[in-house]
């Protein structure tokens, strides 16, 4: 017997955004980001993505592209950050709003199960504390690549609580994802957001990189279909 297709509850809606846009269209950055906010149908506020497929070999090491940038206008998103941290610079991070702060209390908390965070960050101080807790951690394990061991904690701390603080990272297909901003933003902020964004992926083009850095740009709202972007006339305008 021939399979039954499984239904999908939001096909109806989706078939009637996905209409409206043309997939074998390359979109500019504006025109894309008003169709996108003008097709955004839930009662959420989506999240806007971009998809940058990129000419690397991300298996090689030396190929491995992932950083850190500050979006001018953040992503919208509510982020709880805790920090492993005593004395000034705990004050520092109480300070500028960390949702909890701590040395040993913090280390044995998460020892028994709590979690209600997003993001940790560690002054290099208590980073050889790390250990007693990175099986617990998992991803969220502070370390000093992605800017997550620091003794700046007051600025890294109110950069992700103002959710301005974006790290990417490339796949193993070879796509970096990153968010550049809601559906409630308006078209000059996401603009921004996407220049800085674009920007800083083209900036962490590997030396040992070949051909074609940038291939393909797509961007999508949460529940929207995706819409590809013009990726030259899109570097061009991010700078480059």
């Amino acid at each position: 017997m021939p399979k039954k297709a499984r239904k999908n509850p939001n096909s109806k809606r989706f078939a009637e955004i996905a209409a409206k846009v043309d997939q074998n269209k390359e979109y500019d950055v504006e025109e894309a980001i008003k169709l996108v906010k003008e097709i955004a149908s839930t009662k959420f506020d989506e999240s806007i993505d971009l998809a940058i497929r990129l000419g690397v070999d991300p298996r090689k090491s030396d190929q491995n592209v992932r950083g850190i940038t500050n979006l001018p206008h953040g992503t919208g998103k509510t982020v709880k950050v805790a920090v492993l941290a005593k004395g000034e610079l705990a004050k520092e991070a109480e300070d500028a709003g960390a949702d909890r702060v701590g040395d040993e209390d913090l280390i044995k908390a998460i020892q028994e199960g709590w979690k209600d965070f997003d993001i940790m960050l560690a002054t290099n101080d208590m980073a050889p504390q790390i250990g007693k807790v990175g099986r617990f951690l998992g991803t969220k394990t502070p370390n000093k690549r992605n800017g997550t061991v620091t003794d700046s904690v007051a600025s890294t701390v109110k950069d992700l609580k103002n959710a301005t603080r974006v790290e990417y990272r490339i796949d193993k297909a070879g796509i970096v994802h990153m968010p550049m901003g809601r559906c409630s933003f308006d078209e000059a902020k996401l603009m921004e957001n996407f220049n800085k964004a674009l920007d800083a992926v083209i900036r962490a083009k590997p030396s040992s990189s070949k051909g074609k850095y940038l291939k393909s740009i797509s961007m999508s709202s949460t529940m929207g279909p995706s819409l590809n972007i013009e990726a030259n006339a899109a570097s061009k305008g991010a700078g480059h």
